[in-house]
């Protein structure tokens, strides 16, 4: 399979790059520059056939489905730092089929109900989480939906199928309550990460914020993963060495994108260092800018 790189930066227009470090890349072949803002308008995404991720920064994901659906993970992008300014606005993500949240916490869900309003789409994550939200005024009912680890769902038809599997976190939801001006502290679920796949059999896992647990080798060997997205910053969650763990003895996947890493000071791992913790793997490492796009 060609993995094309659509980058936000015109220096590989056109070029065939071949990354060679440590064993963990593999040719990808660059396609000409994408502009990385979007029209103001909602745009509605083509069927191409092909899959498109997304990387905004921290755990932010957007997935284009073959068949032209977008999905957007976690979406943190406002207030974060590594986000393209081009980005800073959610219309320019053009029109939002569905969102996902793995956690509670602010840096996974903060843009999550106003992207799900203007788009008019529905959030699923963790119950307690949605069910605070909707006690909270942050959403409606009707597009908080709820769903628990192991579950799995059809929002999009039946040709894609998502299920929302462990992870090792916490998931308290951070609220300030417009009348004390005070910050609150609400249940927010148990988090998760998800696995979803796509109309052409494509399957991706987004591990959300995880330590390494011995289920991810469950994981690997039940849904078999084509790629793999897996934080690697370190203190709240798994270190690069951690992650290469996870990515080369127990998920096996083709292909990994490390996310979660250098936003905020203690999140000091690195793609290198996640590279050269991978060694000797057939998983294809692919180290991301934030804004960029890759296509399977």
């Amino acid at each position: 399979m060609k993995v094309n790189r659509l980058a936000i930066l015109a220096a590989v227009g056109g070029a065939c790059v071949t990354l060679a470090s440590c064993g963990t890349y593999a040719s990808r072949t660059a396609a000409a520059p994408v502009p990385a803002a979007a029209p103001a308008t909602a745009s509605v995404p083509a069927a191409t056939g092909k899959v498109q991720v997304q990387w905004l920064g921290q755990a932010t994901t957007k997935i284009t489905t073959p068949g032209g659906k977008v999905i957007v993970i976690d979406p943190w992008l406002t207030s974060n730092p590594k986000t393209p300014q081009e980005y800073k606005r959610l219309e320019a993500l053009g029109k939002v089929d569905l969102i996902l949240v793995t956690h509670a916490h602010f840096d996974h869900m903060a843009d999550a109900p106003a992207l799900a309003k203007l788009n008019n789409a529905p959030m699923y994550g963790p119950a307690g989480m949605n069910q605070s939200m909707v006690t909270l005024g942050m959403l409606p009912t009707t597009l908080s939906q709820r769903f628990g680890k192991g579950g799995t769902i059809a929002p999009l038809g039946p040709n894609i199928r998502i299920t929302a599997t462990r992870a090792e976190h916490s998931s308290e939801l951070l609220w300030r309550n417009p009348s004390t001006d005070k910050d609150e502290t609400h249940p927010g679920g148990e988090p998760v990460g998800f696995v979803i796949e796509l109309e052409n059999g494509f399957r991706i896992y987004h591990s959300g914020d995880t330590g390494l647990f011995g289920d991810m080798r469950m994981i690997g060997d039940y849904y078999k993963p084509d790629l793999v997205l897996l934080p690697i910053g370190g203190h709240f969650t798994m270190d690069p060495k951690d992650a290469a763990i996870a990515a080369r003895d127990m998920l096996k996947a083709k292909y990994a994108i490390p996310i979660h890493y250098g936003t905020i000071p203690q999140l000091k791992g690195t793609p290198q260092e996640f590279i050269a913790a991978m060694g000797t793997s057939s998983t294809t490492v692919i180290p991301m800018q934030p804004g960029e796009r890759v296509e399977f």
